[in-house]
């Protein structure tokens, strides 16, 4: 089981660090192009709209994939006192509050799809709720994830030294 959730965690993150590569590379390109319209001829409106979203979509996503590769941020104070039963209980239960929370997340993220999405962006006139898309769909890849460090855990696998799944 544990290999089948290596396997499907690196899948992701396959897809997730080029699609988050070409959206920085796509965030440059329109930044430039806003600059040099402003300086050389004029603004081109549509740049701004789009480095909005991009940056929205690439915070979220890299989220996700920071999250995948066990990089946010932790204070560990706590676990490194406790003895390892202990420590052991804390990590599981920071995975069902972090399960608990995402999945919410998707709901809250799916509703606001729902009521948000009729409206169109400014420039673009894009349907909002393909904007707002990002927060379920990353919602659900880290619930995936908390899920999967879930089960590592429970396995008895050590996640925190394991230094992220997609490297």
């Amino acid at each position: 089981m544990l290999r089948a959730l290596d396997l499907i965690d690196r899948g992701i993150g396959a897809v997730l660090r080029p699609v988050l590569f070409l959206a920085m590379a796509a965030l440059i390109v329109a930044i430039s192009l806003q600059v040099g319209s402003r300086l050389f001829f004029r603004a081109l409106g549509w740049t701004e709209e789009v480095s909005r979203f991009l940056v929205i979509w690439i915070t979220f996503l890299g989220a996700a994939l920071t999250w995948q590769q066990h990089r946010h941020i932790a204070v560990g104070v706590l676990v490194d006192a406790l003895p390892a039963a202990g420590a052991r209980l804390l990590r599981i239960a920071a995975c069902v509050v972090a399960i608990a929370f995402m999945v919410a997340l998707v709901m809250v993220g799916l509703e606001y799809m729902g009521t948000q999405g009729r409206q169109r962006s400014a420039a673009l006139r894009l349907p909002m709720a393909r904007i707002y898309a990002v927060i379920p769909l990353s919602a659900a890849l880290m619930a995936w994830f908390a899920l999967s460090d879930l089960l590592r855990i429970l396995a008895g696998k050590d996640v925190a030294a394991q230094g992220g799944t997609g490297q």
